[in-house]
């Protein structure tokens, strides 16, 4: 028997998916934010238990452990990152000021500036220049360097970045004031952007190095210290780490650049989602997750989510790394309820996993969206809750609401009802404006819901949306968790190269791809995969002239490294064609009269592993579910007493009809008036209009 086990860590719980075979245990408890590993650890010792072997039998039959972690996105969210410091070429100190004159909303006059993580005292230039055909213009000035070092070391500065012009084509200033760095500041961190991201344009190039030397002396520390506690623990694989870019990958690959794990979590649940959508014939999905402490909004289209590289802001910094698009909003179960302006205003702020919900019973003081479920009888203190390990008070839970609803000038259910109301209208609005942004109508979607309080808000927000159908797995409390365990291994990068298409040095591109299947190849041969298993997807990044940014396309698919044939001189010809076939597809439109240029290649690799099993279909009897008991509660039309039923108790073909309540041991399934739930053969919900 072996066991794969994937995890993921969030604000508020820490999530557990286990898979044998094609049993699935789940599993979630308080995040530890002090040391996120220690629930981590506590977590596998209960999955140990539930197997009924001790920790160290249960590590030592796991064949994989799978970890999609936050780290990177609390440091950000939290700026509690390393004292971070940039050497730079002359001139462009200022860089990270300037953003290309970007603004997140440009008619908001009072929005603050963002936090700096690099403030000017700390970013140095240094006389060098590199041309863009990687001559050198200006030889490093090696003395600056050892100066701007010593600056940096009067500031305690813990890591440092190091961006000069060009270095993507020639590494040599970089290479070399990295070395001057690690003699003046001995075990100060360091990041070169021709290794954290190796292309143009220069801001993406240097704001993705700043926030990567930012974010990783705190994500390495956190890798290195599960990945000794799990090997004293028994486990003696890999601990393989999930990506933004939706794939898995060693601990050893990520510490090339740890800004790879950021927004790492809410991927493994849009992997996740494609996965089950395709099984349930679902090729086209808005998926959203909520959790204690966030909404992740993303969508999959023909059963893709495919990363993007280039413009990709989180926590308000430019990120090139390729990423799944998901969109966060901070609206959570632990979104705290307050008055502002004198009106109901919910999150970003959130209670978090410590003290948590005033209802948790940890010491929280303020009323959060979990707590208003409490009051609108939508959870109750009689039901188990995470899974029953620990149940929920209302002690404090009515005052607080009174005293908010006191300052609004009603009583406390109405205060509740109406923090209920403004956190769903936070939520739909993202929806609206994430599938706006990309010319999407949500009524052709399917909702995808999942989360632990997901399914709570899926059916009223569908209401909203006009979306007719609604899917909420089984497995929706630890979706993400278990998104890991269908990810695969994956490398995906690129290099810079910049010409006409319709006249390309064909030879320069096959080094650069030679370039980077030599690392793939080093990276899965020392995660133990036979690079003949290496599926390669061979891609170009071009544009139209003047345009900013550019589109990612698959030139060639291969198995197996290091066929370049495709490569030839009929490639130009063939790469315009496939642009513009791509371009038409995203925008509607062609320029048909102009040649695009290519703007760098891109390899991206991975390995298939077994992936859990979705079963799908109607095919048992549709039976009416009986209640199990009823309660008051208000589901958007009043308090009435409403069905309520055990998620345990329901079987493919049970149907629930609205309004209702299902209890399941990790997460609650509403559904409205007007709506309908049915079970499927692989006891997921299909919720429609009834």
């Amino acid at each position: 028997m072996s066991y794969r086990v994937g995890i993921d860590i969030g604000g508020t719980f820490t999530d557990f998916a286990l898979l044998d075979g094609e049993r699935v245990v789940m599993y979630k408890n308080l995040s530890t934010p002090a040391d996120r590993s220690v629930g981590v650890m506590e977590g596998l010792a209960w999955l140990a238990d539930h197997e009924g072997l001790s920790l160290a039998d249960f590590l030592g039959r796991c064949e994989a452990i799978v970890h999609g972690t936050t780290v990177a996105d609390n440091t950000l969210i939290e700026m509690n990152g390393a004292v971070t410091g940039l050497i730079t070429t002359a001139g462009f100190r200022d860089e990270l000021e300037y953003r290309r004159g970007f603004k997140e909303d440009i008619w908001d006059v009072r929005l603050p500036p963002f936090p700096h993580i690099a403030p000017r005292r700390r970013r140095l230039g240094v006389p060098e220049r590199i041309l863009h055909d990687g001559s050198v213009y200006k030889p490093l000035d090696e003395e600056a360097v050892r100066l701007a070092c010593r600056r940096l070391a009067k500031q305690k500065v813990e890591s440092v970045a190091i961006s000069f012009l060009f270095s993507f084509v020639n590494p040599a200033h970089e290479l070399r004031a990295a070395e001057i760095v690690a003699e003046e500041l001995p075990g100060v961190h360091l990041s070169l952007s021709h290794r954290v991201l190796p292309r143009a344009p220069e801001y993406d190039r240097t704001s993705t190095t700043v926030v990567n030397a930012y974010v990783a002396p705190r994500v390495s520390a956190y890798l290195e210290r599960l990945a000794e506690r799990l090997a004293e623990a028994g486990y003696r694989n890999r601990l393989l780490v999930m990506q933004a870019s939706g794939g898995v990958m060693t601990k050893a690959y990520i510490e090339g650049a740890p800004i790879r794990v950021l927004a790492s979590g809410p991927a493994g649940g849009v992997i996740g989602s494609a996965h089950v959508g395709l099984a349930k014939g679902c090729e086209n999905l808005l998926c959203v997750d909520m959790g204690g402490t966030s909404y992740d909004i993303s969508l999959v289209l023909g059963g893709r989510a495919p990363a993007v590289s280039g413009w990709n802001v989180h926590h308000r910094y430019v990120v090139g790394v390729p990423m799944i698009q998901v969109e966060t909003l901070g609206a959570g179960g632990g979104s705290i309820c307050h008055v502002h302006n004198g009106t109901i205003a919910v999150g970003p702020r959130s209670a978090g996993a410590d003290p948590g919900p005033i209802c948790y019973g940890r010491g929280g003081r303020e009323p959060t969206v979990t707590d208003a479920l409490l009051v609108l009888g939508i959870l109750s203190p009689e039901a188990t809750f995470a899974g029953g390990s620990f149940s929920l008070t209302t002690e404090g839970v009515w005052e607080a609401f009174g005293e908010l609803g006191r300052q609004m000038g009603y009583g406390p259910e109405e205060a509740a009802f109406d923090c209920f109301r403004v956190v769903n209208a936070n939520m739909v609005q993202g929806v609206r404006r994430a599938t706006a942004r990309r010319g999407i109508d949500p009524r052709e979607l399917v909702m995808m819901a999942y989360g632990g309080n997901g399914p709570v808000f899926a059916a009223i927000q569908a209401e909203e949306l006009g979306i007719p159908r609604v899917l909420v797995p089984k497995t929706s409390p630890t979706f993400s968790a278990l998104g890991t365990l269908v990810a695969n291994p994956r490398i995906d990068e690129e290099r810079s190269y910049i010409a006409p298409a319709d006249a390309l040095d064909v030879e320069r591109m096959k080094a650069l791809w030679r370039a980077l299947e030599e690392r793939a190849a080093h990276f899965f041969a020392e995660a133990g995969f036979d690079p003949g298993e290496v599926v390669a997807e061979y891609q170009l990044n071009m544009r139209y002239p003047g345009q900013n940014f550019n589109l990612s396309f698959n030139i060639h698919v291969a198995r197996g490294l290091g066929d370049l044939s495709f490569a030839d001189e009929g490639l130009g010809r063939r790469a315009i064609a496939a642009f513009n076939r791509r371009h038409q597809e995203e925008y509607g439109h062609v320029r048909e009269h102009e040649v695009p240029e290519v703007a760098g290649v891109r390899l991206a690799t991975s390995v298939e592993t077994p992936v859990p099993k979705v079963r799908h279909g109607f095919t048992a009897p549709v039976v009416r579910a009986r209640a199990q008991r009823s309660r008051r509660a208000n589901l958007g039309e009043g308090f009435v007493e409403v069905d309520v039923f055990r998620g345990a108790e329901l079987a493919p073909g049970h149907e629930v009809v609205g309004p209702a309540i299902v209890e399941e041991d990790f997460t609650t399934i509403v559904i409205y008036p007007g709506w309908k739930a049915r079970v499927d053969d692989a006891g997921d919900y299909e919720l429609v209009r009834g």
